[in-house]
């Protein structure tokens, strides 16, 4: 299953076809690595349906306006082709098109790729994962990992603080200074919470030993294995081999130069 491989692995993985990716503006090759994704992500991970739904549908609404605009804003160097269509002062033409639908779709595969990579990792193997293998600094990593554990209850005391104006009878503000002024009375104190929980986190961390030396042993130990490679090779080497098709059929399209 995706949610067992090495999270530093995974994301490399995830990072190397999502970066190529942006030089491509052909329609083939970002659709069928797209259908490749999702097919992976329904075969080996556990995601339900129905989250991976609610989470992906509001992208393919904003794909799909990023590739209405790409079609009316063209650049002359894509607006080749022939005239399809006039809407007010915009020429819509088939090169337009073409650029909106690869924009569509190569967004929805930077939506897919993190998702399968969001979906199926722990946020802390994640961070051990960057300690250990890509040798990340402790400081940074410890605070990344509570900076993100602090999340959830800044949310609770957002919500205590809004209670407590309410019963003091400070209603809702109305124009932009208002919103400003509430803006200062829930961030302040919110702002103090927040660096008082710091300072109990690294008084506790500093009693424990916590040194922030790279030279230091782990409870979990993240290793590297035969999965990681496997998955490694099948994200990235899929690709490369979507781009080798792509480029056989004469698909392939690189900032607008034609290859194959």
């Amino acid at each position: 299953m995706i949610s067992s491989v090495n999270p530093a692995i995974k994301m490399t993985a995830i990072l190397i076809p999502g970066v190529l990716l942006s030089f491509s503006f052909d329609i083939f090759t970002p659709l069928a690595y797209l259908l490749f994704i999702i097919t992976v992500t329904f075969l080996f991970s556990d995601i339900p349906l129905k989250k991976w739904l609610l989470v992906f549908s509001p992208f393919v609404f904003l794909a799909l306006g990023f590739a209405w605009m790409t079609v009316l804003y063209t650049s002359d160097g894509f607006s080749d082709g022939a005239l399809l269509f006039e809407f007010l002062w915009f020429e819509v033409t088939t090169g337009g098109v073409m650029v909106g639908i690869s924009l569509a779709l190569r967004s929805l595969c930077f939506v897919a790729l993190s998702l399968l990579f969001v979906l199926t990792t722990d946020s802390t193997a994640f961070m051990l994962s960057l300690m250990q293998q890509f040798k990340l600094p402790p400081k940074l990593t410890y605070g990344i990992l509570a900076g993100y554990r602090f999340l959830p209850t800044f949310k609770h005391e957002f919500e205590v603080l809004k209670q407590a104006h309410r019963i003091r009878g400070v209603g809702r503000a109305k124009g932009i200074k208002g919103r400003i002024n509430q803006f200062r009375r829930y961030a302040i104190p919110l702002m103090a919470n927040a660096i008082r929980k710091a300072e109990r986190v690294a008084i506790a961390m500093e009693s424990k030993g916590f040194t922030g030396s790279t030279d230091r042993t782990h409870y979990h130990y993240m290793t590297v294995g035969k999965k990681d490679w496997i998955f490694f090779g099948g994200i990235v080497g899929v690709f490369f081999l979507v781009i080798f098709v792509s480029y056989s059929l004469g698909y392939l399209n690189i900032f607008g130069h034609q290859f194959g």
